[in-house]
């Protein structure tokens, strides 16, 4: 990536999902280089006392539940009020899987995981489109289980492979006006919400027995991956997919 640490001075980020994992790790990236965040989450700001690893007179942030499109569409409101416009969008709220066969399946389950990891996706991306800045980049989170199938999984597949058909699509209607749509479709990560994490030492184990790097990845790792995307250097990655996953069958 380019040398300058400050690349994106002056752009709007929106991220959901940022309170933990994947999209706080994305905030601080972002951050870092410069951007104007507008981040949320369904769980209180990390932020709100005050970090060394931030400015927060650049950190704005709101409580936003990905499953409503009115609090979808209220999100983006809030970040271009004032006329401004959007550079960046980082779709990243979503439901992590839990085993379970498709019989004990139940329609709420089925519910919340199509809300929040697809609705939410769609709901963000077609409130952000009219205030899309020229040469504006969305990137959404799928997943390498968006890639294959998993046994007792079929709900949360179901979800991802939306996702990258949801963003491969987007990517055709959105590449003739000058904009980009991309996913990233992460591994094992050591994120809180991994179900590896929760189960303790021995499922981690097992995780990183299925990488070829021998270890699970860190939500800096995808973060890197996502900043690249909304980059110069990847000006011409429209409807790619982003596999990081340190190497799984």
């Amino acid at each position: 990536m380019s040398s300058n640490p400050k690349k994106f001075e002056g752009k709007m980020c929106l991220i959901t999902g940022a309170a933990s994992g994947i999209g706080n790790a994305t905030v601080l990236k972002m951050r870092s280089m410069g951007a104007t965040i507008l981040a949320c989450d369904i769980q209180p700001n990390p932020w709100e006392a005050g970090d060394s690893q931030i400015n927060l007179a650049q950190l704005e942030w709101c409580y936003c539940d990905v499953s409503s499109t009115e609090a979808c569409t209220a999100f983006v409101q809030q970040a271009v009020r004032g006329g401004k416009g959007i550079d960046f969008v980082f779709n990243c709220a979503g439901v992590k899987p839990t085993d379970t066969p498709l019989t004990k399946t139940t329609d709420e389950y089925y519910n919340k995981l199509m809300d929040v990891n697809l609705r939410g996706t769609f709901a963000i991306s077609r409130a952000a489109i009219p205030h899309l800045n020229p040469g504006a980049s969305i990137v959404n989170v799928a997943s390498i289980m968006g890639t294959k199938g998993a046994a007792e999984n079929a709900i949360y597949c179901a979800t991802k492979w939306g996702v990258i058909g949801f963003t491969k699509s987007l990517a055709l209607e959105l590449g003739p006006k000058g904009f980009r749509v991309n996913a990233v479709a992460p591994g094992y990560i050591d994120t809180p919400t991994n179900a590896s994490v929760v189960a303790g030492p021995e499922a981690i184990q097992r995780s990183e027995a299925k990488v070829a790097m021998g270890r699970m990845g860190t939500a800096e790792e995808i973060a890197d991956v996502v900043a690249f995307l909304f980059s110069d250097e990847a000006r011409y990655m429209n409807g790619s997919v982003v596999e990081i996953n340190g190497g799984v069958p």
